[in-house]
């Protein structure tokens, strides 16, 4: 007896151990992609990074799969994905500020052209402003900018500009990494959260959670409309008959209605499918649950 609880509470461990390590692995992907797209983003440009970033979501969707949680993998992926793109975007702002601030020299410059950006649709249409040097010269690099009028033709600013004429002469003001280098912070941080709350969600205390959580006044408000008042044995039981005894449509899946089965949850339904040897289907049920030899998103059984 004391072996055998011993087996179960080491199965335990190797549980809850096996998605911490995995989570802690992906984790530790999502910012080496972030850290490495940000290294190659000014050499390959956007468009070249598009197939890489393909490439990280359906690694992401594969691995973030294992940890349980299968239904919601796809929106993970799409969030952390998104975040990691932000993050990366945000960080490279603030590292050309930082840039600017190392080789950059403050100079006093008079605007002598302002324009806007061309209308594209709903785009903002950014403030731009050319720059001449007290003794007539251009400021190097491209034309300052602003998301607002901010300065006139004739006006003398002080401004950072590069000594290499590659970014965007700024004030000093606008040169401060902070809030930038915070904000690639923020969405890392949001990308590994994403990554936490997945690891929770294919958690064996999850799966209980939702399970008391199921709405018992759902449940008796069916059974009084109905007036079925089967037990749970019995409502798997007409559920096994179904499976048994329905034919399946012409992409192969047998369709039932879950609310005739108020008191079995789809995954226990899963489970006693896959006793018979079918697979829930996890997507695109709209209202129904269905089963079949091969499904597209299998729900979780275990």
């Amino acid at each position: 007896m004391s072996s055998l609880a011993d087996a179960v509470d080491e199965a335990r461990k190797r549980r809850i151990r096996y998605p911490v390590l995995l989570a802690a692995g992906i984790s530790c992907y999502v910012l080496a992609v972030i850290a490495g797209l940000l290294l190659v983003a000014d050499d390959f440009g956007p468009g070249r990074l598009i197939p890489l970033w393909i490439v990280h979501g359906v690694l992401l969707v594969v691995l973030i799969r294992k940890l349980g949680a299968r239904e919601s993998s796809a929106y993970a992926m799409l969030f952390i994905v998104c975040t990691s793109l932000m993050s990366v975007y945000v960080a490279g702002v603030a590292r050309d500020d930082l840039t600017l601030q190392q080789r950059g020299r403050k100079v006093s410059a008079t605007v002598v052209k302002e324009w806007r950006d061309p209308a594209q649709g709903r785009k903002a249409r950014d403030y731009n402003y050319a720059l001449e040097h007290r003794d007539g010269t251009a400021v190097p690099g491209p034309a300052m900018r602003a998301t607002s009028d901010l300065y006139d033709v004739g006006q003398v600013v002080t401004v950072i500009e590069d000594s290499q004429g590659e970014l965007r002469p700024q004030t000093p003001g606008q040169a401060d990494a902070t809030g930038d280098a915070l904000g690639s912070g923020a969405f890392a941080l949001a990308a590994l959260g994403a990554v936490g709350w997945m690891t929770w969600r294919g958690s064996d205390a999850a799966r209980r959670r939702d399970v008391r959580k199921r709405p018992a006044a759902v449940r008796k408000a069916y059974k009084a409309v109905t007036g079925d008042h089967s037990t749970q044995q019995e409502q798997e039981e007409k559920l096994r008959e179904a499976l048994r005894a329905y034919p399946a449509d012409r992409r192969g899946y047998i369709k039932v209605h879950p609310e005739e089965y108020p008191d079995v949850l789809q995954q226990r339904a899963a489970r006693m499918a896959w006793e018979m040897g079918l697979r829930a289907e996890a997507a695109g049920n709209r209202g129904s649950w269905r089963f079949g030899e091969t499904v597209v998103e299998e729900v979780p059984h275990d």
